[in-house]
């Protein structure tokens, strides 16, 4: 069976990555966001989440609560 020349170039393609965040505004389900390294994006799937919650974030999806007090690590390469 043959497959779809663009699903297998997506196949290709490295995964998206989680991201940590913080909440800093909602307008109905989208959140405005923070990153730890200063940047700023938006989100879709707020749900019961309030201003200053911490979140994981993955392609422009709230996926999840994430831990408030966690470290951040970052490696240079």
């Amino acid at each position: 069976m043959s497959r779809n020349p663009y699903s297998l170039f997506l196949d290709l393609l490295p995964p998206k990555r989680l991201q940590i965040a913080t909440v800093t505004s909602i307008d109905g389900d989208v959140a405005r966001l923070v990153l730890p390294g200063g940047g700023v994006l938006t989100a879709r799937g707020v749900g019961s989440r309030a201003t200053g919650a911490e979140v994981y974030v993955r392609d422009g999806v709230i996926e999840g609560d994430a831990p408030a007090d966690m470290p951040l690590v970052q490696i240079e390469i």
